[in-house]
């Protein structure tokens, strides 16, 4: 692993971290600024910076641990729903963040400002240019 961030880091167990599970190929473990306790980060142990350029099946395995967690959390806290966030910033290293939640006032404001039907309608149009059908 030639990446020194935090995670890798964390990977290499240079760095402690409060591992909730782990498989040949993924580690997940508590967030260290949790929005919610039990605020959980499920990451490759590979490396890749950004998510979407993780190769198709790394990006799958990845989900597909993501989705184990997230059952784990839901389970052993007893929360309604588990919220997965993708940012994507904070670290160059491909990371989920799963959150344990009982409502939408559990996290941390996403709702933007409402837009214009033209700018939806530009917005749109642009997506699609190219777009397979």
């Amino acid at each position: 692993m030639a990446e020194n961030n935090i995670f890798a880091r964390i990977v290499r167990g240079e760095i402690p971290c409060h591992k909730v599970w782990e498989d040949d190929r993924h580690l997940a473990f508590l967030d260290i600024r949790p929005v919610k306790p039990g605020h959980t980060l499920v990451i490759p142990k590979a490396d890749g910076d950004y998510l979407f350029d993780l190769e198709p099946q790394r990006y799958t395995e990845l989900m597909q641990a993501v989705r184990t967690v997230a059952k784990l959390l839901k389970e052993r806290t007893g929360c309604k729903r588990v919220v997965e966030v993708v940012l994507g910033y904070e670290v160059p290293h491909a990371h989920v963040h799963l959150i344990p939640t009982d409502s939408m006032a559990d996290l941390p404001p996403i709702v933007g400002t409402p837009a214009e039907q033209s700018e939806l309608t530009a917005m749109a149009a642009r997506l699609r240019q190219g777009a397979a059908k």
